[in-house]
Formats: C-alpha cells, sequence, structure tokens
C-alpha cells in the first residue's frame, strides 16, 4: 500500500527501474511498474509534505528514462504541480512539514533535505509543465543559500521563517547532534541539491557555492573519519565511535561524480579520485 508519509517508497522502484535500464529482465520491469504505479494516487492528493518529489521523481521519473510513456510525464507534472502548492512566495521557499508547524511553533519550516526535490520541479520546467516551476526551484534554491547556512558553509538541519514578514528567524535540528553541529546527510543534501541546481540553471552562483559546502564536508570528513564513510554527526563527542552514515557517503560520492565535471582541472579530479 503506498503511503505518502513513508518518504523512501520511491526509492525502491526507481532501483528497479535502473537495474531494468542495465539487464533488461522483464520481471524487474513487471515490478517496477507494480512499484512505481502504487504511488500514482499521490500526485493527485493535497500535498503531504516536500518528499512528494522523493517518492515520484525517484519512481516514475526513473521509469520515464526507460518508457517514455505520456502517463508516466503526466504524473510527474502533476506530482511537481503539487509540491509547488509548499511554496511560499513571501518567504521564497518551499514548506517542508506542515505537519511540525503547531508542535514546534515553526510558523514556516523548510529543511535541507528539501534541496532534493528541487529537481522534480526543474524537470517538469523543462518537459512541459508549467515553467513557473523553474522559477520557484530557484528561489527556493536562493533564499535557502542565504539563510540556512553558516558562514563556513555548514548547513542547519532547519530554517524557520515567519510567515508575516517573510524573515528567517533561526536555524535548528531536528535529527543532527545539535543546532549548530555538522549532520553528515544533511550536508549530502547540500553538496547534492546545489550540484543538481547547477546543472539546470547554469548560474555561477550555484556552482560555487556547490563546492563551498563540498568542501567544508571534505575537511571534515578527513579530519574525523578514518576511511570516508562520515560519523552521522562530525561533531559526535564520541568521534570514531560514533554511528557511521554510508547513505551520506553515497549521496555525496554520486554529486562528486557529477561536481567534478562542472568543475574541471585538478579539482575536478581530486573530487572524482574522492
Amino acid at each position: 500500500e503506498a503511503r505518502a508519509e513513508e518518504w523512501c517508497d520511491g526509492f525502491w522502484p526507481g532501483i528497479l527501474w535502473m537495474d531494468y535500464s542495465l539487464k533488461k529482465d522483464p520481471a524487474v520491469k513487471r515490478a517496477a511498474e507494480g512499484y512505481t504505479e502504487a504511488l500514482h494516487d499521490i500526485a493527485y492528493q493535497p500535498c503531504y509534505d516536500h518528499d512528494i518529489g522523493f517518492l515520484m521523481f525517484c519512481s516514475y521519473g526513473k521509469g520515464y528514462e526507460q518508457n517514455h510513456r505520456e502517463d508516466y510525464r503526466q504524473v510527474i507534472l502533476a506530482s511537481a504541480d503539487s509540491l509547488a502548492t509548499l511554496f511560499n512566495p513571501l518567504v521564497g521557499t518551499i514548506l517542508s512539514w506542515p505537519r511540525e508547524r503547531k508542535p514546534n511553533n515553526w510558523p514556516h519550516n523548510t529543511i535541507m533535505d528539501n534541496m532534493m526535490n528541487l529537481d522534480m520541479m526543474f524537470w517538469a520546467a523543462r518537459h512541459g509543465g508549467n515553467r513557473l516551476l523553474y522559477d520557484l526551484a530557484v528561489a527556493h534554491a536562493k533564499t535557502t543559500m542565504d539563510h540556512h547556512f553558516r558562514p563556513d558553509g555548514g548547513c542547519y538541519h532547519v530554517a524557520v521563517y515567519d510567515t508575516i514578514t517573510g524573515q528567517f528567524i533561526k536555524g535548528v535540528t531536528h535529527q543532527g547532534l545539535a543546532d549548530n553541529s555538522l549532520w553528515a546527510r544533511g550536508q549530502s543534501w547540500a553538496i547534492y541539491g546545489y550540484t543538481m541546481v547547477y546543472r539546470y540553471t547554469r548560474q555561477q552562483v550555484f556552482l560555487d557555492f556547490a563546492q563551498k559546502v563540498t568542501d567544508l564536508y571534505l575537511r571534515r570528513l578527513r579530519a574525523t573519519s578514518d576511511d570516508l564513510i562520515p560519523l552521522w554527526d562530525m561533531d559526535d563527542p564520541r568521534g570514531l565511535k560514533a554511528p557511521r552514515d554510508a547513505s551520506a557517503a553515497c549521496v555525496v560520492a554520486s554529486a562528486l561524480l557529477e561536481l567534478q565535471q562542472y568543475v574541471g582541472g585538478a579539482k575536478g579530479q581530486a573530487y572524482r579520485q574522492t
């Protein structure tokens, strides 16, 4: 059963589609279709939170790469339109967790994970969707860049904004060690996110920022880890006794393989080697 609150539900069908792209096994294709199409109705319901991008673009997006079916494209476009309903023009970002507004007193909250979901909005704008989706995605990326990061390039997990004035209130954590700590997965979302934003916009400011957040991560990684798999939070006082986050390592590895192409030269080669 597809439930919109399960933010990982799009990953498995996406993996199946990638498996099918390599091996062309019809049984894998049938499974990919089944798990993908189980998520169909999410695109046409009121948007539950920002994770509709993870849910629908990892599934229908990867499926569309293989089958170019018009019904798949339409579901992606509908999903992007749904995500856009969470955009607050006064703030300039997408509301990540509507459900957390009251319990945490976060009038408008945007989490770093949300950067990943801009991919679907950019793609939709390029593939027959509303061109406004591109503008909303760029606005979200720029506002996030202005308020979601500390001077060194480390990110907060959650940025809280005022819905009356649109102004940034504070940066806090929800899953990291502390408000000002370097939560590895949040930083990995930033690295991948700004690399992806540059892919669509080719605006130098995003390429520069992608390198800034990457370089901080890599410096801290080498100082706190012995195998390039980060501590779940690089400020965990337990050091190497703390849990690792292999998923963050995978997100960064994928981002570096793309980022090195844009950076080029010796720095690009260093990114690729890492």
